[in-house]
């Protein structure tokens, strides 16, 4: 009898995915035999890249990690993850606010689905303060962003700025 393959799912808005969300990736595969990133549409919060745009850079530069793939998806997290028999949702944590926001969050999920359990992982403290919207911030007014994201994003970026 084959083991039960334990599939993760890392999901955010990734505009756009940054060094800090990579590590997370980078942890969440050497624990999970598959790690699906999930990119939501997230209409609500306009972002700066389209839905395809954001899932085209983010498969981009995770050409590294076989055991990872990338998906939209405009639904509720815990359909996504059921529709990819994932058990587990990573969320990354960067700060105490961030782990107010995820607590609420995970405990509504696991209401919702007590099948899936969320794990939380820290990326590593060079990573700890940048954000997507930091990012995208320093990118419009043409800051340079090259230590917080990998080049094809600082292209994409000073393409969407030009």
């Amino acid at each position: 009898m084959t083991a039960k393959k334990n599939t993760a799912v890392y999901a955010g808005t990734f505009d756009p995915i940054t060094y800090g969300h990579i590590d997370i990736i980078a942890r969440a595969a050497r624990l999970f035999d598959e790690v699906i990133v999930g990119i939501a549409a997230s209409s609500k919060k306009q972002p700066l890249f389209t839905l395809e745009e954001r899932v085209a850079l983010v498969q981009s530069v995770l050409t590294d990690y076989p055991s990872v793939k990338v998906a939209g998806f405009n639904s509720l997290l815990l359909d996504f993850a059921k529709a990819h028999q994932a058990n587990v949702i990573v969320r990354g944590l960067r700060t105490v606010t961030d782990f107010d926001y995820e607590f609420q969050l995970a405990s509504m999920n696991r209401h919702l689905n007590p099948n899936i359990e969320s794990i939380f992982l820290m990326p590593d403290e060079n990573y700890m303060y940048i954000s997507s919207s930091l990012v995208r911030e320093i990118a419009s007014l043409g800051g340079d962003v090259k230590g917080f994201v990998p080049e094809k994003v600082v292209l994409a970026l000073q393409q969407k700025f030009a």
